[in-house]
């Protein structure tokens, strides 16, 4: 992973996106930001790239996470979703608030091994690899809430699916919402 990362005023969380990855520069916290095929460095933190990319698809950081704790209840170190259409499932390896929390795209791994009894070695499915300072313990259970997390979305998608997909009950619903009245209207009032 030695190759140069550019600078970047502006980004976005999106497919490609692998990890979200703080970095010292100076008193301030940057993001060096791991794709499949590039590197980055962001001014901003990691929570803070994190937020807007939620905003970017149409909802609050603390709206994804209100929506982790109705799926799954899991409230400290929740996954989130980013973006369900594109399937952007991101991870924290701290709590978020943690100045040195790692964000990873659950989608892009595609192993993990113990490095040492505090550190995980990621392998990424582009087999970029990915040294963190976390108990491999800690980094499964990260990956299962995930799973879990996409598991009961797609639940969720599926179930209201069913239900719009009954035609008998959803044409009934909408013919008793649009009987047909005649009108009148005598001295601008309606009979």
């Amino acid at each position: 992973m030695g190759e140069k990362s550019s600078l970047i005023e502006e980004y976005e969380i999106n497919p490609y996106t692998m990890a979200i990855i703080p970095t010292q520069y100076g008193s301030r916290t940057y993001t060096e930001v791991l794709e499949s095929q590039d590197r980055f460095i962001s001014p901003f933190r990691p929570i803070d790239i994190v937020k807007k990319s939620c905003e970017y698809f149409g909802a609050s950081y603390l709206g994804r996470k209100e929506g982790t704790k109705r799926l799954i209840g899991i409230t400290h170190k929740a996954p989130i979703i980013v973006d369900p259409h594109t399937s952007i499932y991101l991870f924290p390896t701290t709590s978020p608030t943690n100045p040195h929390c790692i964000w990873i795209s659950h989608d892009h791994v595609m192993k993990q091994d113990k490095a040492s009894s505090n550190s995980t070695v990621v392998t990424f499915r582009n087999k970029q690899t990915l040294t963190i300072p976390v108990s491999i313990s800690s980094f499964e259970n990260q990956m299962y809430r995930t799973s879990l997390l996409r598991i009961r979305f797609t639940q969720h998608i599926q179930h209201m699916e069913k239900r719009i997909g009954q035609p008998k009950s959803f044409i009934m619903q909408l013919e008793a919402s649009e009987r047909k009245r005649n009108y009148e209207l005598k001295n601008d009032h309606l009979l």
